[in-house]
């Protein structure tokens, strides 16, 4: 009698395991990786885009710095491994609910003894899920109140707002200074917006090279690659950028860095050897929102050095 549930626990457990893949396969694959000079260890300004800021960096070839109690990123030891700092309260109201469930399976009476109807794998799934969502939201409502960046460089129809930069509060980095940035800036990262999910779905590795630094080409041929070996290829067309923020703009040791949040739509499928689609639908856009980081040496073009996925 317990066959089937169990079966469709173990269905519902596999879709959840594979829905963050689901339509991540564009330019950086849903990954936050790349450099941010002196603040990749630091979360970039909260903005209209993107009022819960940035994921912390996964991979990056830039090495942490000393921690300092002027950067709180570097504090935590677990934050450049991509596990950002912890709320305590969410730390103990998770390990509480976790710990009593695990306490009541170990005595018999499932995740949570007081509800017998939960008591097999499905429920469990259930209510792990339902935890998830109730913490989640917690953690939002009372300890992540947006403090916005400053004014959307795109409204909802794409036209250009004027916008100031943001003044940099770098650690350790007396040499770090503010910089404007422009109508042509903005332009500029846009279609670099645009180029880089062209390039992608063209596995165009040259042009890649002229759009973004050497480490993100690094991370894009890496994920090419197990495109290639797996038999399916990702495309991306029709890119549009609805709405866009600037968070942060500064320069140090002769370059020059943006950070930038855009949510911007577009359409995403995958498909394999023989051309058919395997993931996503050529009827169907998609929405993301990420924050881009651009360098550039004085005087010179901007180039993508870093992305990061929107919490």
């Amino acid at each position: 009698m317990r066959r089937p549930g169990i079966l469709a626990a173990a269905f519902l457990a596999t879709a959840l395991a594979l829905a963050p893949g689901l339509a991540l396969a564009r330019a950086g694959s849903g990954s936050s990786f790349g450099s941010r000079g002196s603040q990749t260890y630091s979360l970039p300004p909260s903005t209209n885009t993107s009022p819960y800021s940035a994921a912390p960096m996964q991979r990056s070839l830039t090495q942490p710095a000393a921690p300092s109690y002027a950067n709180p990123g570097y504090a935590n030891p677990g934050y450049a491994q991509g596990y950002g700092n912890r709320s305590p309260f969410v730390s103990g109201l998770m390990g509480g609910l976790i710990g009593a469930g695990i306490g009541g399976m170990l005595f018999g009476h499932g995740l949570f003894g007081g509800i017998n109807g939960f008591g097999s794998m499905f429920g469990l799934l259930i209510q792990l899920v339902l935890i998830f969502w109730l913490v989640r939201w917690v953690f939002r409502r009372f300890f992540s109140a947006p403090a916005v960046a400053g004014p959307s460089l795109f409204d909802r129809m794409g036209a250009q707002q004027p916008a100031r930069p943001n003044v940099v509060p770098l650690s350790g980095m007396p040499a770090a200074r503010a910089i404007q940035i422009g109508p042509s800036d903005y332009q500029a990262f846009e279609q670099l917006l645009k180029g880089v999910q062209q390039a992608w779905s063209n596995h165009d590795i040259n042009t890649l090279r002229a759009v973004a630094t050497p480490e993100m080409v690094s991370y894009f041929a890496e994920q090419l690659g197990e495109q290639t070996s797996r038999g399916v290829r990702n495309y991306v067309s029709d890119v549009r950028l609805d709405q866009g923020d600037l968070s942060e703009a500064w320069a140090e040791e002769g370059r020059e860095y943006a950070t930038v949040a855009m949510r911007f739509s577009m359409v995403d499928v995958t498909r394999d050897h023989a051309g058919q689609v395997v993931d996503g639908s050529l009827a169907e856009r998609i929405t993301v929102t990420e924050i881009w980081t651009f360098m550039r040496v004085a005087g010179g073009r901007w180039i993508l050095s870093a992305i990061q996925q929107a919490r």
